[in-house]
């Protein structure tokens, strides 16, 4: 009797200690009830993908999307929901119309997508393609003249391997007890001699390209993805600015159809293409935002401390931007939406941030930490950044959590272990103080805030979704989705409630003399 009674009393705690960190597993049995069973995660992502599509910086799809989170997160019943401007992102450029064809030597509609910040072309351009595979400047003397009103080929073609492995997969047991394995790397290794005459090489080709390409007036270039089964990695190929020169329409082409191509041309097989593009830009510049809201502290002491969660809110355009990075913001959504309705009162505020303009180089998470917390190049600091208790992110793919990074700070280890250790059944086993980089908690570690980014299974991110055309709703795992969403809200949650804000470390030095 007496060992049952001891079983109720232990089963009823609230709290308890995990490697001396209190870890509330009442709480956590409520953020998997109603993440689990109520979730709305994937509702969220449809509507963000598939309502709103592609985000791409500056674009009136970034914007409607911005406007239904912000709108979203308020009827939800979170406060200060905003969208709070950060800057100038550049001009507001859309794809209105494309087509790609080979009209002879027989019908084929060919897959391809215009890179984003490029123009449009004079109509339809109708006729054989022009292909350069040049090695060096010198290669280029031999269509000087020759390209004015040309589809022009740019490169050889590229051979997809055929593969026999599966495109997606999970970590294994091996493979985390590597990433939790400390790095002994020695730091950032520089690039051989070798490697930088390379590199210097081929950007004094491109150079003299672009040179050639707008001296000559091309018609229409015409790009080989990297990639395969139909799989095209799209980004930009013009300037944003509008005080710059527009970029000739350029496409990429998926390696199949730029490989048939090629191969009709080098066996003197006539070829006729047609291809039309049709984009718009803005006459200016244009704003871009980050979506914000919150979750009010009740502390009085702690209240006006900050615990922070999100993920980037652009895209790229030739998918809908599911896995990069509509699940992660939706994923963050989905946290605080969880607390929210588990009536959680935090002792410190919880705000949720949706980055704009990451895809450009973390542009709008920069913009706000500096704004609101310090200045990377001086690192002088707000009053804000003393009162900053730790940033979450998730901007790896649609794949659970297996763990975080703690960016080499050793002394949230412990912590993030207690933390994590009621989520092992959940295949989140990993904390390790190596570094990760490329997106946006960089911008909070960079002036010395606690800012992570969770350990995601890869799944297919590497070899399908990311940057492609095949990043849209159907790669989503909904599973994964809600194991990420309770694990970043319970997190967050303890964040919120603990006594101390996380443990910092040293400051980093101010880049400018």
């Amino acid at each position: 009797m007496k060992r049952l009674m001891a079983l109720c009393l232990f089963v009823n705690t609230s709290l308890v200690a995990v490697a001396g960190e209190p870890v509330d597993l009442q709480m956590i049995a409520r953020i998997k009830a109603e993440g689990l069973g109520r979730s709305q995660v994937m509702q969220t992502l449809s509507d963000l993908v598939d309502v709103h599509g592609p985000r791409l910086a500056g674009s009136k799809g970034f914007k409607s999307a911005a406007d239904w989170c912000r709108n979203t997160l308020d009827g939800w019943g979170l406060e200060n929901a905003e969208l709070e401007p950060w800057g100038k992102v550049g001009r507001a450029w859309e794809v209105k119309h494309f087509s790609v064809e080979m009209i002879e030597p027989y019908y084929l509609n060919l897959i391809a997508y215009p890179k984003a910040w490029t123009s449009s072309t004079d109509g339809v351009i109708s006729g054989e393609p022009v292909l350069i595979d040049a090695a060096k400047p010198e290669d280029l003397e031999e269509f000087e003249g020759k390209l004015d009103g040309k589809i022009v080929l740019v490169g050889k073609p590229r051979v997809p391997e055929t593969t026999f492995t599966a495109d997606a997969d999970r970590y294994t047991d091996e493979e985390l007890k590597d990433i939790y394995k400390a790095s002994l790397g020695g730091g950032r290794r520089g690039f051989s001699p070798a490697r930088i005459a390379e590199f210097r090489a081929r950007r004094a080709l491109r150079n003299k390209m672009s040179e050639i390409f707008k001296e000559q007036d091309v018609g229409v270039l015409l790009e080989p993805s990297r990639g395969a089964h139909g799989t095209m990695w799209v980004q930009s190929g013009g300037s944003r600015s509008a005080d710059d020169e527009l970029a000739p329409p350029t496409l990429v082409v998926i390696a199949e159809h730029y490989g048939l191509i090629a191969r009709l041309l080098d066996k003197g097989v006539p070829v006729k293409l047609e291809v039309s593009v049709k984009t718009s830009f803005s006459d200016d510049d244009v704003e871009d935002y980050n979506v914000v809201a919150e979750i009010p502290g009740v502390d009085p002491e702690l209240k006006e401390e900050l615990v922070m969660l999100g993920g980037h809110l652009d895209s790229w355009h030739s998918g809908t931007g599911t896995t990069d990075n509509a699940a992660g913001c939706a994923v963050a959504m989905e946290a605080v939406r969880i607390l929210k309705a588990i009536g959680v009162k935090p002792r410190r505020t919880i705000r949720v941030a949706l980055w704009g303009s990451e895809e450009q180089g973390l542009l709008g998470s920069r913009a706000y930490v500096k704004k609101h917390f310090g200045d990377r190049e001086t690192m002088e600091l707000t009053n804000a950044h003393a009162r900053f208790a730790g940033y979450f992110n998730l901007d790896n793919g649609t794949g659970r959590i297996r763990g975080i990074y703690c960016q080499s700070n050793d002394a949230v280890r412990p912590i993030f272990e207690a933390w994590l250790r009621p989520f092992h059944d959940m295949d989140a086993t990993t904390v390790t103080t190596r570094n990760t980089g490329g997106t946006d908690h960089q911008s909070f570690d960079g002036v010395g805030l606690p800012g992570f980014q969770f350990i995601q299974d890869t799944i297919d991110y590497n070899t399908r979704t990311h940057h492609t055309n095949m990043d849209v709703y159907e790669r989503a795992i909904a599973d994964d989705l809600k194991q990420a969403s309770v694990i970043m809200a319970s997190f967050v949650y303890h964040t919120a409630m603990r006594d101390e804000k996380l443990p910092r470390k040293a400051l980093p030095k101010p880049r400018a003399n």
